[in-house]
């Protein structure tokens, strides 16, 4: 599943969040509707994939989780991302490419419709396998990577798990290996498909484990199997592991550069650089993790993850007569489906501590709004999405504005740009009234989350009403932009 990601560790954030950001994006050719319900495990023992047909037993204790899921089931839920009850989030996944090598070395376990034998596990399982059952990041890695290793996965993804404290990353590495690492708390990661570690210390994965972890055999395949392509000794997963293919230089690095020059902008040359060179948008050496110039916004993670290459060359809507429009794919891409930024806020309680961060459709077109996570149910405006076109709720009416504003941008874009400025201001204003409300009347160990749930009913409603008014002014401009348009009326 084509996806970016970013993380943000707390000592980089503005307010001393962790932050787990990534856009869902669907296949070319494909659209996927999504939904932002809460699911209550209690009672499941067991799980069935769609794709893989693997049944995996449930442990008991799971706790209450959000998730995005799919609105058609047709390949399974593909939770993807939210927060258990016990305020750990998890995104899963970004898909990962890798190398022949490696897939000789350790196959991927893929199902096999011949003999009936399942395959692994893969994008479409993993949040509803280990959210609801972790206790920590750390702990939704170790239940992850037992995962892997017993079951085995039929494809290369990356997944985030955070908590107050800590953000992991973790890669799947063939079909049963995986490595992990800590997210510095003073940087940020940027994430496109492609495996991003570009250093991982094998003797604290063995040793204390502080910032690395891996699977229990990891150190002794990579030397059987002379994966380990460095000069001195240090593991570089992303040379070992990962790819350097012609697609990459198209499809992957120039995410990566992108988010790099705009959260980092004097570290390098990014403009001056030739495509290959450090710092350029083809260049394999950009790092997997760096310090911003300023502490990192939840607004500059949704600009990140909106990008279309603005200032440069390879903007599709720039009119640069020297400019090479198309030549990279776009993080704000047509087929963005969410985006969801897991913002975990440690001086508030509990309770109110997880905010789930949404927007569905195009990120160029689309506002992202706050929604507690600590909830037993959630407003049907996103959680209601159908299979069938319909401005009733806010991935249509997402979809359908993206689509009118794009063919009509030059009258559209002020009204867009309107909107993502007042409805995340709106409805975070809500948040903070409600933060309020509860710091003041909650006893410790109250159940706030009908409080909770009526401030995200407050924030779907205030969603409805800005998203219809920008409709109407979208679908105006788009009309009046039509190619059969004249100029002069009646009489």
């Amino acid at each position: 599943m084509p996806c970016t990601t970013i993380l943000v560790g707390k000592k980089a954030s503005f307010d001393g969040s962790t932050i787990v950001a990534r856009n869902e994006d669907s296949s070319n050719g494909e659209f996927c509707p999504k939904r932002f319900v809460s699911v209550d495990p209690a009672g499941k023992t067991s799980y069935t994939s769609v794709i893989s047909h693997l049944t995996v037993p449930l442990p008991q204790g799971g706790v209450r989780y959000t998730a995005m899921p799919n609105a058609d089931l047709k390949e399974g839920l593909w939770e993807e991302a939210g927060f258990n009850a016990r305020n750990v989030g998890m995104s899963a996944t970004e898909t990962l490419t890798t190398n022949e090598r490696v897939l000789a070395a350790d196959p991927l376990v893929r199902y096999d419709a011949t003999t009936g034998t399942p395959g692994g596990i893969g994008e479409e399982d993993m949040v509803t396998l280990v959210l609801p059952y972790a206790t920590s990041a750390r702990d939704g890695v170790l239940r992850l990577g037992a995962l892997l290793e017993r079951y085995g996965t039929y494809e290369m993804n990356g997944i985030a798990f955070s908590d107050a404290d800590e953000i992991w990353w973790l890669e799947t590495v063939g079909g049963h290996h995986w490595i992990a690492r800590r997210v510095p708390d003073d940087c940020y990661v940027t994430m496109p498909n492609q495996l991003g570690i570009d250093s991982f210390d094998l003797d604290d994965a063995y040793g204390e484990k502080r910032e690395h972890l891996c699977s229990h055999d990891l150190r002794e395949w990579v030397s059987a199997n002379h994966l380990d392509l460095s000069l001195d000794g240090q593991l570089n997963p992303r040379d070992a592991f990962g790819s350097h293919s012609d697609s990459d230089h198209v499809y992957n690095t120039p995410r990566a550069w992108a988010i790099q020059r705009f959260l980092s902008p004097t570290a390098g040359p990014w403009d001056r650089a030739l495509p290959a060179e450090d710092f350029g948008p083809e260049c394999d050496r950009l790092a997997w993790c760096r310090r911003p110039e300023r502490k990192v916004t939840i607004e500059d993670v949704k600009y990140a993850l909106s990008l279309c290459y603005q200032g440069t060359p390879y903007d599709p809507y720039g009119h640069d007569p020297m400019g090479r429009p198309g030549r990279y794919r776009p993080i704000g891409i047509n087929r963005n489906s969410q985006l969801a930024v897991l913002q975990l806020r440690p001086y508030e309680p509990e309770a109110t501590r997880a905010l789930q961060w949404v927007s569905l459709g195009s990120n160029a077109y689309n506002a992202l709004v706050p929604l507690y996570a600590n909830v037993g149910r959630t407003p049907a405006y996103l959680e209601d999405t159908t299979t069938r076109v319909t401005s009733e709720n806010f991935y249509w009416a997402n979809r359908i504005i993206g689509a009118l504003a794009d063919g009509a941008r030059t009258g559209c874009v002020p009204h867009v740009e309107r909107y993502q400025e007042a409805l995340p201001a709106a409805t975070f204003a809500l948040i903070r009234a409600c933060d309020e409300r509860v710091r003041e009347d909650a006893v410790a160990g109250d159940d706030v989350s009908g409080e909770l749930e009526a401030a995200n009913d407050a924030i779907a409603d205030e969603c409805r009403r800005q998203t219809e008014a920008l409709l109407d002014h979208v679908l105006y401009e788009a009309s009046m932009d039509m190619g059969n348009a004249f100029c002069r009326s009646d009489g």
